[in-house]
């Protein structure tokens, strides 16, 4: 498998990282706002949602004094997402002198095409040797309600080591494509010395421009490899027909398939959608499970305790086929089996989908479903 990996992504797998998760919402973002109030020299920063919000604003001042101390910063945002909300946080990062860019932006010319690219990654890359990824946005419904209770439920992580620069990399791709500014190497992308015995990890970039569907082709092997367990845990789940095939056989081969989404979708319709799909997957042996609410927007794969997946991608076709996204996949046991413990309680507390509610589901519900399934790639 990673062999295959380093084929389909043409990047060499990096050792001696440190991959620490981090807690959606307030966890994730102070620790993100720590390292950019530390940063001494850059800071690249790309998201698909930035909202000029009780969070956003948090990130726009400390971004801020980092550029009025010095700090080199780029920051880009998805030209879609920046328009989350009534104020387009770009035009606020403009103000404070920020360089700030929009990706693919939909003017009437022949980008309008491409309208449906969308760069989905969450990467904020500090002097090129702390990093975090995930799928988080930067935006309050992260944050807790008044009374405390959590309104979305996600995981992000902090990396550092060799992982770091493929990274930047990736960041150093798109700013460049956005802006035609190639960054400097020797001031963005440091020399990344391994944290110590670490963790094997490589970055998997992916987007329409490639030949390959990279995390979609990684995600199947693994599924192919895998030999006692899998766990997956997706706000959307509309998988494509490969990998339907491959989350089957691996069930059928008596691997424990375990499949963990959200029972009310922030999307309307998209359960019943979802549903609709799932329904041969359990036939085949592989466990569904619902989870209520908060929503729970954490993209997450481990296989067998021994080989973890995370960042920017949804198990469905927008997100494999038409979005840039950021994702990282790792080999070590400790981490592994760590992750593993992160999920194990929300598994215990979701509700398995039998197949008996699969045939008790009320029958307009199951025929709208199957209407709706019908136009899943383009959801």
């Amino acid at each position: 498998h990673s062999r295959l990996a380093g084929r389909v992504t043409g990047l060499p797998l990096t050792l001696g990282n440190k991959i620490t998760p981090l807690g959606g919402g307030r966890a994730a973002y102070d620790a993100m706002l720590d390292a950019i109030e530390k940063a001494e020299h850059t800071i690249a920063l790309t998201t698909y949602i930035f909202q000029a919000d009780q969070a956003g604003r948090k990130f726009v001042s400390a971004l801020a004094r980092a550029h009025e101390r010095g700090v080199e910063v780029r920051v880009l945002v998805d030209a879609v997402g920046n328009l989350y909300g009534l104020k387009p946080v770009s035009n606020l990062l403009r103000r404070r002198n920020i360089p700030v860019a929009t990706f693919n932006p939909a003017r009437l010319s022949w980008r309008l095409a491409f309208f449906n690219l969308r760069t989905h990654r969450k990467l904020l890359i500090v002097d090129g040797l702390k990093g975090f990824a995930g799928g988080m946005n930067i935006r309050k419904h992260h944050l807790e309600n008044e009374d405390g209770t959590q309104r979305v439920r996600d995981t992000h992580f902090s990396l550092e080591g060799p992982i770091v620069s493929q990274m930047m990399e990736a960041f150093a791709d798109d700013w460049a494509f956005s802006t035609r500014e190639e960054l400097p190497e020797e001031k963005w992308l440091p020399r990344v010395s391994p944290t110590g015995a670490g963790i094997p990890a490589r970055a998997v970039p992916d987007g329409p421009d490639e030949p390959r569907q990279r995390s979609a082709m990684i995600m199947e092997s693994a599924l192919a490899s895998a030999r006692k367990r899998v766990q997956v845990i997706t706000p959307y789940f509309l998988p494509e027909q490969a990998l339907v095939t491959a989350l089957k056989q691996a069930a059928l081969r008596g691997v424990e398939v375990d499949i963990l989404v959200p029972a009310k979708n922030n999307l309307p319709l998209f359960m019943l959608t979802a549903l609709s799909g799932a329904r041969q997957l359990v036939d085949a042996g592989c466990r569904l499970f619902l989870s209520a609410p908060p929503f729970d927007h954490t993209k997450l794969m481990i296989v067998d305790d021994d080989w973890v997946f995370f960042g920017s991608s949804n198990w469905d076709a927008r997100s494999l086929k038409l979005n840039f996204e950021f994702n990282v996949e790792s080999y070590d046991r400790g981490f592994a089996t760590a992750m593993s413990d992160w999920v194990h309680p929300r598994f215990e507390a979701a509700t398995e989908m039998t197949r008996e509610d699969f045939r008790t589901r009320p029958r307009l519900q199951r025929a709208f479903g199957r209407v709706l399934w019908l136009a899943s790639p383009y959801l």
